[in-house]
């Protein structure tokens, strides 16, 4: 793989590269959450109506749905390290042009543009980490990931609401320059520039169908309680949607060199862990989204209150990532997910006794034993799956990990979203009804009454509210069995301290002679931290496992992947060559 390196040789130093990649994805990921706090001071700024400015959250979702599954193909054409600085810059610039956009329709483009660096990076982070960790600490390593996984968008409503309430809403978007600024600085002092060694054919029609097939899921969903979910615009999006992912499927099955290497869904740890991160993320997102709309809507709260409220839940995940990470690495990706997700299912089933009236307190308690539970599954659940993968399908289980939090995010907030607005207007209509038949039986209401309009207004309101917290609490209550049914999969998860990365499924081949001879050895531990190239075309026959050969012609028909002996072999040779002056 490009820029593939040794776990033995960043044993000890893999910290530091790796807090480089968190700033990749904690900017990226800090963006999905930030801007929904921003939405109606831009909807006033800009002069634009509420069916219009929904389209800077549609557009930005729709465009990382088409630009996902790119990200595997970009980091075997320009390399790894290439691709991560390149979507460093392009997110910076990006964001610093939706900061000084001028009308909606601009900020609207400027967001899809946005987007592509935006759908690149956590897929491109995620591969690069399961390359520079040790099998052994990979769970610490995803521990500390997760801060820019699951943290960012739990401090996104606090964070934007300060900015939006007392700044400005255009900072939401300066903010993320230089944090790009400083990360590709790092990447370029951490990171060498590596040149691949495969130049796979782009897959067209693969791109095409997959594309679409997301596209059109993810415009339904989004739409779809606007458009009813029996509107022949949401059908047509969903079936002809469903129809292009199959197909999909089928091409990727016979392409020579899949974008997206479906034989990942071979492994059932993996496809669990699937299931298991779109049950976690629509609880997180669930209340991620509703619990600030009732707090603003419902309770009357501004921005950056609503948001504090949602501070210390924010901060239990801080604290627990780590924890969780050195958990994994110690017993199992089992007992912290079947944990996790039984306090995720508590917390929900706490949030579904939400009342108009519920003290702000009791939501920090709810929340926080939420986040207590998605703290400790999270991660887990993630780095076990992807453990479960060999090496080389890492970049394919990284894409369909991003795809599967993205959709199943959007989807939450869609299903959900629709299921409460409905819920709403029935409810208000029945109790309306029964409200104007026994106005005269309660004294309250017949003094409210004789105001006249002004009272009957003042019941409505008052009416609206509790309708709302009603279907609020019914959404958790369904989230809530959920990630009780989430925590009996999780018991098939793989429990003990992780193993070996499985073989390949290739045949196994002798180890190569190596270039240096036994009597002098150099330390792997004792070379820097580097992601290495792969070996150069021109290498040795006997350098190569019988695997790895390739047929004559101008290209290559498969991805090359060293194995393990090569690459000490080879590391040995550069070592060697680097002692005696020869220039590399």
């Amino acid at each position: 793989m490009v820029g593939q390196p040794t776990r033995a040789a960043s044993t000890g130093g893999w910290a530091i590269p790796l807090v480089v990649l968190i700033v990749g994805s904690f900017m990226s990921v800090l963006d999905t959450s930030i801007v929904n706090v921003a939405i109606p001071h831009i909807q006033t700024e800009l002069g634009a109506s509420a069916d219009d400015v929904e389209w800077i959250v549609t557009g930005y979702t729709l465009a990382l749905g088409v630009i996902v599954p790119l990200s595997g193909w970009l980091g075997l054409r320009l390399g790894l390290t290439t691709v991560y600085i390149l979507s460093l810059v392009g997110f910076a610039v990006a964001s610093g042009l939706c900061g000084l956009a001028w009308n909606l329709d601009v900020l609207i483009g400027f967001r899809v543009l946005q987007a592509v660096p935006g759908g690149v990076l956590p897929v491109v982070t995620m591969t690069m980490l399961y390359q520079i960790v040790p099998r052994e600490k990979i769970g610490t390593a995803m521990g500390m990931y997760g801060l820019g996984v699951v943290v960012a968008p739990a401090v996104g409503p606090t964070l934007g609401g300060y900015l939006v309430q007392y700044i400005d809403w255009r900072l939401i978007f300066y903010i993320n320059v230089p944090i790009g600024i400083l990360g590709t600085v790092a990447a370029l002092a951490v990171f060498p520039r590596i040149h691949p060694s495969t130049w796979p054919k782009f897959d067209v029609w693969g791109f095409v169908t997959v594309a679409y097939g997301l596209f059109a899921l993810l415009l339904a969903f989004s739409k779809a309680q606007k458009w009813g979910w029996t509107g022949y615009r949401v059908e047509m999006l969903i079936v002809s949607g469903l129809l292009s992912l199959a197909l999909f499927v089928v091409i990727e099955l016979e392409a020579e060199n899949p974008l997206i290497n479906v034989r990942v869904f071979k492994s059932w740890p993996f496809t669990n862990s699937l299931l298991l991160i779109a049950i976690t993320t629509t609880g997180m997102f669930t209340t991620l989204y509703f619990i600030p709309q009732f707090l603003q809507v419902t309770q009357g709260l501004q921005a950056l209150p609503a948001g504090v409220v949602l501070l210390p839940s924010a901060l239990v995940l801080v604290v627990l990532m780590p924890i969780a990470g050195q958990l994994y690495d110690r017993i199992g990706a089992r007992w912290p997910a079947v944990i996790g997700l039984l306090l995720m299912a508590y917390g929900q089933y706490l949030l579904a006794h939400l009342t108009a009236d519920t003290p702000q307190a009791s939501i920090v308690l709810w929340t926080s034993v939420r986040n207590l539970g998605t703290g400790l599954a999270m991660m887990p659940i993630m780095t076990a799956g992807i453990a479960a993968l060999p090496t080389s399908l890492t970049s394919s289980g990284s894409a369909m990990n991003n795809v599967a939090q993205r959709v199943s995010s959007s989807v939450a907030v869609a299903v959900f979203g629709g299921l409460i607005a409905s819920q709403q207007a029935q409810l208000l209509s029945d109790r309306g009804g029964l409200l104007g038949s026994n106005v005269n039986s309660l004294p309250q209401l017949q003094s409210l009454a004789a105001q006249g309009q002004t009272g009957f207004l003042a019941i409505y309101q008052q009416l609206q509210k509790y309708i709302a917290a009603e279907t609020y609490a019914n959404a958790f209550l369904i989230v809530s069995i959920m990630c009780a049914g989430g925590a009996l999969l999780a018991l098939m998860l793989r429990s003990g301290p992780p193993q070996a990365a499985p073989a390949e499924t290739a045949p196994a081949q002798p180890a190569p002679a190596t270039a240096v001879s036994a009597a002098t050895p150099v330390p792997v531990a004792a070379q820097p931290v580097e992601v290495l190239p792969a070996p150069e075309p021109a290498a040795p026959e006997h350098h190569r496992s019988a695997r790895h050969l390739v047929p004559h012609g101008r290209h290559r028909s498969r991805h090359h992947f060293e194995t393990f002996e090569e690459t000490e072999a080879r590391r040995n040779e550069e070592a060697a060559k680097a002692a005696s002056g020869i220039h590399l």
